[in-house]
């Protein structure tokens, strides 16, 4: 009970929400790099693009050495294309983010009307070769197709279940090699047929909306109060209500992947921007009103260090929970894990200001700027190392 009462709380508020947040504020960026290009005459280009293939490769180190559920590889293969969009006008920017992501809608519904296709030709063949009768080749094909592989991903046995659990216990409870050679095709896929079947939808539409509220000065805090107290009103008066449906009906067909092809991934999907606006409006409530500055402050000392502490985050879990590590995997319930969560915050939230007191990015921004330049450059003010960055239009941290 306290297990599920801590996954409804996650999925109420941050499941899908805080990367659809990010998305947006990765597409901000952009936008920011833009204008400030523009106004002082110069070409973003040749910076925008040895950074982003610069966060590339760092995307691709994390995720096959340190952690496969990274999402700068997915970002960066995004910001790609998003440079692009970058004059775009806001409302174009809007409408293109949702067209792209509605166009997740009849491709999540397509795979489930192919495996209900495949379920039907496997039960076909069963029933022939019961009857003495002999199956088409095409036929025998599919019905192998979805007992093989596809029948155990979206409705396993409990046996099945339990084969793959064990598999994972052994191998993320082991030593490091085991667990890279064991990511390392689950990885491929997911930033290649992934990136095409929906990653690009996700992500880049969102980050396409969050360029388009950008530009109309919705993210960048130039709206009323009113303004946003009615973004935080809308968004969770909707949201919250769709999300507590979500987690019903989750809960009601056991998290099956069969549900979430025919529409249960819907709620979420859509729903996690409606709830998302209305932390973008809370936020900024309290950003304009000056409230909590200590925390605020400290706040933003974490997101001028996201890639950081991003990858300190994998880097500190890992170690706690792979094999080479503590060995904690699969052995602490939800609730322990929310008190690792809060315990990395914590950190985080006290170690970012001080880090900033004195230098003037992050670790890990520091060697992203200098490969982007070819250069070392200056991490205190005043550094005789390397020689002062060029502006690009870059704050720091900023993705």
């Amino acid at each position: 009970t306290v297990d599920l009462g801590v996954w409804f709380f996650n999925h109420l508020l941050f499941d899908g929400k805080m990367m659809t947040l990010f998305s947006m504020l990765f597409g901000a960026g952009l936008v920011m790099m833009n204008d400030r290009a523009l106004a002082r005459g110069a070409s973003l280009r040749g910076v925008y693009f040895r950074r982003i293939l610069w966060l590339l490769v760092i995307g691709a180190v994390h995720a096959y050495l340190i952690w496969d559920g990274d999402v700068l590889f997915l970002y960066a293969s995004c910001g790609l294309v998003l440079y692009f969009f970058r004059n775009l006008k806001p409302r174009t920017l809007i409408v293109a983010g949702l067209v792209l992501m509605l166009g997740l809608a009849p491709l999540i519904l397509g795979l489930g009307a192919a495996a209900d296709a495949l379920t039907r030709v496997s039960a076909r063949v069963e029933a022939q070769i019961a009857a003495g009768e002999e199956p088409t080749k095409l036929d025998k094909r599919l019905r192998d197709l979805w007992i093989d592989d596809v029948q155990e991903e979206l409705t396993p046995s409990p046996e099945q279940r339990a084969k793959r659990w064990n598999e994972e216990m052994e191998v993320y409870r082991g030593g490091y090699v085991g667990i890279v050679e064991h990511r390392f095709w689950d990885v491929l896929m997911v930033q290649t047929f992934g990136f095409l079947l929906g990653g690009f939808l996700f992500a880049g539409g969102r980050m396409l909306l969050g360029m388009g509220l950008m530009k109309l000065g919705v993210l960048g805090g130039e709206r009323s109060p009113r303004f946003y107290a009615w973004t935080a009103a809308l968004g969770y008066g909707i949201g919250l209500p769709l999300m507590a449906v979500d987690a019903v009906e989750q809960v009601r067909h056991e998290f099956s992947d069969a549900y979430f092809l025919h529409g249960g991934e819907f709620y979420n999907l859509f729903g996690s921007l409606v709830v998302a606006a209305g932390h973008l409006g809370l936020v900024m409530l309290i950003v304009k009103s000056g409230a909590i500055a200590g925390l605020t402050r400290r706040l933003a000392a974490v997101g001028r260090m996201a890639l950081s502490n991003y990858l300190m985050q994998s880097i500190v879990c890992t170690t706690l929970f792979y094999g080479y590590g503590f060995g904690l995997y699969g052995r602490v319930d939800r609730l322990g894990l929310t008190a690792v969560v809060l315990a990395i915050w914590i950190v985080q939230l006290a170690v970012s200001p001080l880090w900033l007191d004195r230098f003037r990015f992050g670790p890990a921004e520091w060697l992203w700027r200098s490969l982007t330049y070819g250069r070392l450059q200056p991490i205190r003010d005043g550094s005789p190392l390397g020689t002062p960055a060029a502006p690009d239009g870059f704050t720091p941290g900023s993705p």
